[in-house]
């Protein structure tokens, strides 16, 4: 059974930054492309980021680009997601996906980020 698990976010200052965790099992984890999605308040899912299985492919939409960093550890199962630079605009939940680009399950039960002075 996948199971990941969300963890590291809060409530921090625009400006400010948080890094997201989400530890994966119940899979093949190195060998999986992963994602992060998100869901503000009041709106659907948007994508954020995709990380190939080794790590070294990476992608991201045109709102995260230059201030989310996504990563991987596959010795310890755990997708990362750097986040900097925070808008009020970036507060949502924060979800990560075992899949691709458009993928939105399986995921999480999310961390929520708010961005709030």
């Amino acid at each position: 059974e996948v199971q990941l698990v969300e963890s590291g976010g809060g409530l921090v200052q625009p400006g400010g930054s948080l890094t997201l965790s989400c530890t994966a099992s119940g899979f093949d984890f190195s060998y999986s492309v992963m994602s992060w999605v998100r869901q503000p308040p009041g709106k659907g899912l948007e994508w954020v980021s995709v990380i190939n299985s080794g790590g070294r492919g990476t992608y991201y939409s045109d709102f995260a680009r230059g201030r989310f960093t996504i990563s991987r550890d596959n010795a310890k199962n755990i997708l990362y997601l750097q986040l900097s630079g925070l808008k009020t605009e970036d507060t949502a939940m924060y979800y990560c996906v075992k899949g691709s680009r458009g993928a939105f399950e399986p995921r999480g039960q999310g961390t929520q980020v708010t961005v709030s002075s």
